[in-house]
């Protein structure tokens, strides 16, 4: 922690932040590298010797104790997170038995954490994002906890958008002098025109799916905009931290609907803000996305392993170190060499991976995804 300053470190240590991990998806878009067993969460994607999920939890042990960053995901992960993340307790690991998206999860996490610790201020995100500006993303994020603690807001993190990204959802805010800034609209993975029309304005930033509230204005919300689901975590109080937590969890979820949290309450609470931020950050959605902030050869192919490439550019090869890819006449190819699989497809069209898997599962078996 030496290198943040001094002020930034004793404000996180007097807050009582609590992190939690989103780390239950599936990593579709990363097929083949991404499996159902073991998805890109806890990949070494970057080659850093470390998972995105462990590298989420190095990142947030610079602002809390390791006692209060707690992961959600699902049950079937179990030791793949207790392998990679051994500092947990067990109580600070939430299994979901069912895939319902992130409001639920959110708001077991939150009617959880409340019981133990009803003045936190909880810190939301995704496992599966690469921040390389470690300092700003600080900053941003200590300036969203001092205002989320005193004030009764709902913030979510935005970025300042370099491209008419159609994959992202967008937020527009209304200008004004204040670091932290009211939400006028969300817009969901806008068409290319609208996108290109978003940047152009200025005033839209995409959606990081990082979050900062306070315990008590997200339970808030939840009453005022989800009461259904609201009602049935607040069921649980008697059971969290206890041997009959699991049995009530199955329960619940069998209940919940499956809704984001962007359509369950940002998107119809009045009391949202955005605080816009440039760390360095991907969301690694894609392989489309790891291709953009991954070294290139002169002819702006990612090259993995061991290929040779004729005519070729804006790729991404990952091969095999014993196996010679040779790649020719190509532009914006993804081509992925693994033990049972082997892609080639337009890497833009990650929207297609869905069906890829879809069908190989219909009619080559489980074990191929």
């Amino acid at each position: 922690m030496a290198n943040f300053n001094a002020n930034l470190l004793q404000f996180f240590m007097s807050t009582n932040i609590y992190v939690v991990i989103m780390a239950g998806g599936s990593g579709t878009r990363f097929w083949p590298y991404s499996r159902d067993a073991k998805p890109k969460q806890f990949l070494d994607v970057l080659g850093t010797g470390r998972s995105l999920l462990q590298m989420t939890f190095d990142r947030f042990a610079e602002i809390t104790t390791p006692d209060k960053i707690w992961v959600v995901s699902n049950e079937k992960y179990k030791g793949l997170i207790a392998d990679q993340l051994p500092e947990l307790e067990e109580h600070q690991v939430l299994l979901e038995t069912e895939k319902r998206n992130t409001a639920p999860c959110i708001a077991y996490a939150a009617y959880k954490i409340m019981k133990k610790d009803p003045n936190a201020v909880l810190v939301v995100s995704p496992s599966d994002h690469a921040i390389f500006k470690e300092k700003d993303f600080q900053e941003v994020i200590s300036t969203s906890v001092a205002s989320a603690s005193i004030e009764e807001k709902l913030i979510t993190i935005g970025i300042r958008p370099n491209r008419p990204e159609t994959g992202y959802g967008y937020i527009q805010y209304l200008e004004n002098s204040d670091v932290i800034k009211k939400v006028k609209t969300f817009t969901e993975k806008p068409a290319a025109d609208l996108a290109a029309k978003f940047v152009e304005s200025g005033d839209f930033l995409w959606n990081s799916g990082i979050f900062v509230w306070s315990i008590d204005s997200i339970i808030k919300a939840f009453e005022k905009h989800e009461e259904e689901i609201a009602s049935i975590f607040a069921s649980g109080l008697n059971e969290y931290y206890t041997e009959s937590e699991q049995a009530f969890i199955k329960k619940a979820y069998s209940q919940c609907k499956n809704i984001s949290i962007d359509y369950a309450i940002m998107e119809k609470a009045e009391n949202v803000f955005v605080v816009p931020g440039d760390f360095g950050w991907s969301d690694l959605g894609s392989w489309n996305a790891l291709h953009e902030i991954k070294s290139k050869d002169e002819d702006e192919n990612v090259i993995e392993g061991s290929a040779m490439t004729y005519d070729s550019r804006n790729n991404y090869i990952k091969g095999k170190k014993d196996k010679i890819t040779v790649v020719q006449g190509c532009e914006g190819f993804l081509i992925a060499d693994f033990d049972d699989v082997l892609l080639v497809c337009k890497k833009e069209d990650s929207s297609l991976f869905r069906d890829f898997i879809t069908d190989v599962k219909s009619e080559k078996g489980e074990k191929y995804v």
